[in-house]
C-alpha cells in the first residue's frame, strides 16, 4: 500500500495581516518595477508558516477624480486603488489571488476597488481575472517620466516632483520639456488594462454595477512576462 502524501493548501500555508506601510517601503522600492512609493491608505502582508513576510499589497487614493467618480458622486469616497501587489518568486501560482481575496476582507464596505495591469511589462491581469474583476478597457497615461530609475506620472511631476526636488519649473515650457531639462527621460507607453471589483452586500454591489460609467469588456489575453523581483528585503520577519 502506497503512503499518502499530504499537501497543504495555500490557505494553510499563508496568512494575511494588516501591516504598517513602513514595512512595505523596501519591498516597493526594491522589488516592484515602479521603484516608487504610491499613496497608501491600507497595507497588508503575506506571511508564511515561519511568520516571514513574503508579499505586500497596498491600497490608496485613486490618481484622478475621474476614477473616483466611476460610479457617481454617491461612491466618490468609497473608491480605492489596489496600487501595488508583489510577492517573492517561487510561490504557488494561485497565492496572489488568495492574497488579494484575503486583503479584501480587511477593507471597509461598500468599496469600489480599481486596479491596473501594465502591458508594458507583460502583465495582462490574470490575477484579477481569476478573482472575477470586471475588465473596463484601457486607462492611465500614454507616457512615463523616468528619473534615476524611478517612474512617475504627469500629475505627480507637475504637482510634486519639481517642488520636492527644489528644481525650477518654466511655465512657458511643457511638463515634458521641463523634465527633460532637469535630466529626466520621457517615454511613450501603452495604456494600462483597467479592472474594477465591488465589495459590499448584494444590494450595494448591484447598485454599484448599475452606476458604473465604464463599459464592461471581454478580458484581454496574451502571454504574461516576468520582471526581476528577486531582491531579498533585509527585514522580512513580522514581530508579534
Amino acid at each position: 500500500m502506497e503512503d499518502r502524501i499530504e499537501t497543504k493548501s495555500v490557505k494553510d500555508k499563508y496568512t494575511v495581516k494588516s501591516i504598517d506601510k513602513i514595512q512595505c517601503k523596501e519591498w516597493l522600492m526594491k522589488k516592484h518595477y515602479a521603484k516608487r512609493i504610491p499613496s497608501i491608505s491600507y497595507s497588508f502582508g503575506l506571511f508564511d508558516t515561519e511568520n516571514v513576510l513574503v508579499g505586500c499589497c497596498t491600497f490608496g487614493q485613486p490618481p484622478s477624480d475621474q476614477i473616483q467618480m466611476c460610479c457617481g458622486e454617491s461612491y466618490r469616497n468609497n473608491t480605492i486603488e489596489l496600487n501595488r501587489l508583489i510577492k517573492n518568486d517561487g510561490l504557488e501560482k494561485n497565492v496572489q489571488s488568495f492574497f488579494v481575496a484575503r486583503c479584501f476582507e480587511f477593507l471597509p464596505k461598500p468599496m469600489i476597488v480599481i486596479s491596473y495591469s501594465d502591458p508594458n511589462y507583460g502583465h495582462n491581469g490574470y490575477t484579477y481575472q481569476s478573482l472575477n474583476f470586471l475588465y473596463t478597457g484601457k486607462g492611465g497615461e500614454t507616457k512615463e517620466f523616468i528619473f534615476k530609475g524611478k517612474r512617475y506620472n504627469s500629475r505627480h511631476i507637475k504637482d510634486y516632483w519639481f517642488a520636492a526636488n527644489k528644481l525650477p519649473f518654466d511655465t512657458s515650457l511643457t511638463i515634458d520639456k521641463n523634465f527633460l531639462n532637469a535630466g529626466g527621460q520621457v517615454i511613450k507607453v501603452q495604456m494600462k488594462n483597467r479592472y474594477v471589483y465591488f465589495l459590499g452586500d448584494k444590494r450595494q454591489i448591484k447598485d454599484m454595477k448599475v452606476k458604473l460609467t465604464y463599459p464592461v469588456l471581454p478580458y484581454p489575453k496574451g502571454e504574461n512576462k516576468r520582471y526581476d523581483a528577486s531582491y531579498s528585503p533585509t527585514i522580512q520577519k513580522q514581530l508579534f
